[in-house]
């Protein structure tokens, strides 16, 4: 994968976690569907996937700096 593409793809997922981390998204669709007893559980796979795409765009920010930086170079 392309040093772009990971970073979008990357950033994309972290703004998906984030917003429904942080916004009752998750929980109004879940409780539509009717899975609204999942919701307790929500906490313990939203947050420690936030860290790791966070920890994702940060390495990918900075192969990707790193491959413009030698594109630019040569």
């Amino acid at each position: 994968m392309k040093p772009k593409n990971a970073l979008i793809a990357s950033l994309t997922g972290t703004v998906i976690v984030a917003l429904c981390c942080f916004t009752p998204i998750l929980v109004i669709l879940l409780e539509v569907v009717g899975l609204s007893a999942v919701v307790g559980y929500l906490d313990y796979v939203l947050l420690p996937a936030l860290g790791i795409l966070v920890a994702l765009t940060v390495l990918f920010y900075f192969r990707y700096r790193k491959s413009n930086r030698q594109d630019c170079c040569k």
